[in-house]
């Protein structure tokens, strides 16, 4: 799953959510695209993370001059 992008990992999991609220098929089925589906959520929040990480915040010092930070992970 780790080569699955962001965008496809989502596409995925919204037609996962889909079908589970549509109500029809099998239990057993269901159960397997709720486990499939909660992998992907996790996909997407770990994707999501790492590209947070990446951002930099612009900062500008008491003398005026600008520099990056880190931004808050929240």
């Amino acid at each position: 799953m780790a080569a699955l992008s962001f965008e496809d990992a989502l596409a995925e999991l919204e037609r996962i959510v889909r079908q589970l609220e549509d109500g029809r098929g099998k239990l057993d089925d269901a159960i397997s695209s709720y486990e499939r589906g909660t992998a992907l959520k996790r996909h997407c929040e770990a994707k999501l993370r790492e590209a947070q990480a990446k951002i930099d915040r612009i900062t500008v010092a008491a003398d005026g001059t600008l520099g990056t930070e880190p931004a808050r992970i929240d």
